[in-house]
């Protein structure tokens, strides 16, 4: 694991959406299509916001988020919808979404339909993941009824998970296709976030999630 700490959140939106474009550029010189998976929720929003204006050839590029809530699109706690609202407009409008929703009572009863769709988009080339105080990581939430499967060296590209902690049914990548990025970075902010990455370290992917990627993860902190 490396870390980089910044002096203040500006600092850091700034520094790794300046990573993340050197990352996805790089991805673009050695490969006709780049993947670029990314966290839900309100921390990455900065961070979208600079990237989606990065002069990348982003009709060459795939993005899909690391996890997503079994909501309809228009729902306020879909993470597509926001994505939709703050990485991919102006110049990355043009990127292309690999969607981990779609209607239906419950992920199982799309979740062939979805991996049908993500596969050819693998190995994934930058992911950028978010972390919880809870040391989860995409929807691998402790405690989540199929966590230690999606933990699993020979996990499917995609599960459902449901945890007391998760609110909805939700739909996750799993450990090996995150592990799998050629390019993997988490965004934390804040004391509690940093002192549950210090515990992370010591304990298994069982009990902290996100253990399970940050031996190649490259974490980006601000207080």
């Amino acid at each position: 694991m490396e870390l980089i700490e910044y002096p203040d959140r500006d600092l850091l939106s700034l520094g790794l959406a300046d990573r993340l474009t050197a990352d996805l550029a790089e991805a673009l010189r050695l490969n006709e299509r780049a993947s670029f998976s990314v966290p839900g929720g309100t921390t990455p929003g900065p961070v979208f916001d600079l990237l989606s204006e990065q002069a990348l050839d982003w009709d060459r590029v795939s993005v899909v988020l690391n996890d997503e809530r079994w909501v309809p699109e228009d729902s306020p706690r879909s993470n597509t919808g926001l994505l939709r609202k703050r990485l991919l407009v102006s110049k990355a409008s043009a990127a292309t979404l690999i969607p981990l929703y779609a209607p239906a009572a419950q992920p199982e009863d799309k979740i062939a339909e979805l991996a049908e769709g993500l596969v050819p988009h693998l190995p994934l080339s930058v992911v950028l993941l978010g972390m919880g105080a809870d040391m989860h990581t995409a929807s691998l939430f402790p405690g989540a009824d199929n966590l230690e499967a999606a933990l699993a060296e020979d996990a499917p590209p995609l599960m459902a998970m449901r945890a007391e902690g998760a609110g909805e049914p939700r739909i996750t990548l799993t450990a090996p296709v995150l592990k799998g990025a050629l390019s993997l970075h988490i965004l934390i902010t804040g004391a509690e976030k940093r002192a549950a990455l210090e515990r992370a370290q010591h304990l298994s992917a069982t009990q902290a999630p996100v253990r399970a990627v940050l031996g190649q993860a490259v974490v980006h902190w601000a207080e």
